[in-house]
Parts: C-alpha cells; structure tokens; sequence
C-alpha cells in the first residue's frame, strides 16, 4: 500500500474539526436545535412558520461558503470517476437515506454522537459501513 502524501493534510483536518464542532456547540446552545442540514433544509420545503429566515440565511451560508473560498484561495481540480447519471443517482440514494434514517450524516454523525444518542451511533455505524462495503464492491469485486 502506498500512502499519497500529497492529500495528507491533518492539520487543515484539524482545524476544519474544530470549526464544525465549534459551529455545531453554539448552533445548539443559541438556537436550541441540532445542526443537521437535511433537517434544516427540508425546514424549507414546506417552510414552517416562524423559522424560514434563519434557515434560508443558513442555505445561503451554504452556498456563498465555496464562492468566497475560491475568491480567496482558489479551487483545487475536482475529477470524479463516475458519470452523471451515478452521480445524480447517489444523491437521490443519499436523500432517501436521510428520510428513512431520521437524519443526515452531519445530524446524525457530528451532532448526535456527541449528545450520546444510540439511535445516532447505530445511524452512524449503518452508513459508515454502507459507504465501506460499497467503495469495496466498487473497487475490488466490481472493478
């Protein structure tokens, strides 16, 4: 096996880990709600009473995020090795799972382990190892 050094980047890791997690605590002790994007967003769709501001500004904060990032820094080459349609398909395969599982990854992942919720963990590992045996069927029985 042989590491790529190139993308080794613990640091910039790091300090992203500490920004979502210091994101996730004062989202949930100013707002009193868990960071969840699929919750927040599907907040939108259809918008319930009183909450539509701080969740359209959030969407926006979604989107504005990548554009000042490349304003500033520059974007990195993004190649994916798959075509539309799987691309497409894997966010609808995505989406239901956010329906069906009660919760995204970041809900369920970032927010709800570190309340210690069980039905979070049991979330968590069903999509940890749903994304592992697929990368290997993929990559190693399919390829």
């Amino acid at each position: 096996m042989q590491i790529d050094w190139n993308h080794f980047t613990p640091w910039a890791a790091l300090v992203g880990g500490l920004i979502l997690g210091l994101a996730t605590a004062a989202f949930v002790l100013l707002h009193g709600r868990i960071l969840g994007i699929s919750g927040i967003l599907g907040g939108l769709l259809p918008p319930r009473g009183n909450d539509t501001a701080w969740r359209v500004a959030f969407a926006l904060g979604l989107l504005a995020a990548p554009l000042l990032y490349r304003l500033t820094v520059g974007m990195p080459e993004v190649r994916i090795d798959a075509s539309w349609g799987v691309v497409v398909l894997a966010g609808l395969l995505v989406g239901v799972g956010t329906r069906y599982g009660s919760g995204c990854t970041s809900g369920h992942g970032v927010c709800g382990l570190s309340r210690l919720s069980p039905r979070s963990l049991v979330a968590t590992l069903a999509f940890m190892g749903a994304g592992f045996a697929t990368v290997y069927a993929i990559r190693h029985l399919l390829a």
